[in-house]
């Protein structure tokens, strides 16, 4: 069904939290109008992100991994040798924020700082054997969310989905 049929349905309206901190409480029966947001990519593709990224969460927290710890790792993992500046630029993340990250994870272990083999003024990050181990469950984890998540999805809408998706962040 099109964006613009599904848009003209009532939707059943959410308890949020601040609805219920100022004693607003909304009854689930109470069909509220969202027509104008279901038509912004925005509203659409935030509230994918959190249903991907709540399930997500969850699952790596087995592991004591916040969803940008499992982005470095994974860089990290499938790049060895990376420096600090290639992760801040590939993830968008900025640098005092990574410093923290990548002391985290260090001190457990999942991540080593060596010496960059052409730069001599900047260190590569290598995951360790434990490292490693982490990222191989944690992305078969990972991978089996995704394929339940999208699995409203063929395949082929998948990727034209990323493909999409990925036009308009890069």
């Amino acid at each position: 069904m099109s964006a613009l049929k599904q848009a003209g349905r009532p939707r059943k309206a959410k308890q949020t939290a601040s609805s219920v901190k100022k004693g607003a409480q909304t009854s689930r029966a109470e069909a509220l109008n969202t027509d104008y947001l279901e038509t912004l990519l925005g509203y659409n593709a935030r509230r994918a992100a959190l249903h991907i990224i709540g399930q997500s969460a969850q699952k790596m927290a087995l592991y004591d991994l916040k969803p940008v710890d499992f982005s470095v790792m994974s860089v990290v993992h499938h790049n060895p040798g990376v420096t600090s500046r290639q992760l801040c630029a590939s993830l968008d993340i900025l640098p005092p924020n990574l410093v923290k990250i990548i002391q985290s994870l260090e001190a457990r272990e999942w991540i080593a700082r060596q010496p960059h083999p052409h730069d001599g003024r900047a260190v590569g990050l290598h995951p360790t054997e434990k490292g490693m181990a982490l990222m191989q469950e944690a992305e078969s984890r990972i991978a089996a969310l995704e394929k339940r998540v999208a699995s409203k999805l063929s395949a082929a809408q998948q990727d034209q989905l990323i493909s999409l998706l990925r036009k308009i962040y890069l």
